[in-house]
């Protein structure tokens, strides 16, 4: 009988250590966002296009950004502008590229970004980075 009750913990505990980690791998599966082309905070020339690299897969239909421009010579706190731009996907389903329709002019941006992995729970953040 002593066997029995023993194998029966040994069970729920191998159960219960099976499921912890199940839940902890869950929570770990939303994307991150691991590199950016400007880094955040970068003083650059004016780039043809903005690359945000992903620690996962993205699902390009629910994945997007947005080009805001938050400050201009002269006008350092005026109310952000959004700057036409297109995203998509890049060669690796881990990146979203941001390419503006215009060059950019001298002046602060920020990219509102936001990622979607197989997970399909929404992860959002930005960067800012300056044009000289």
């Amino acid at each position: 009988m002593e066997f029995f009750m023993q194998a029966s913990r040994l069970t729920i505990r191998a159960t219960l250590a099976a499921a912890a980690l199940l839940v902890s791998s869950v929570a770990f599966a939303h994307p991150k966002l691991l590199t950016s082309t400007p880094a955040d905070k970068a003083e650059v020339a004016a780039p043809q296009k903005i690359e945000l690299k992903f620690s996962e897969n993205l699902s390009t239909q629910f994945s997007g950004a947005n080009l805001l421009m938050t400050g201009m010579p002269g006008m350092a706190d005026h109310s952000p502008m959004k700057i036409a731009a297109k995203v998509a996907g890049g060669d690796d389903p881990k990146t979203m590229v941001v390419t503006p329709t215009q060059p950019l002019s001298p002046g602060n941006y920020r990219v509102e970004w936001r990622a979607v992995s197989s997970d399909t729970h929404p992860i959002n953040g930005n960067i800012t980075f300056t044009v000289k």
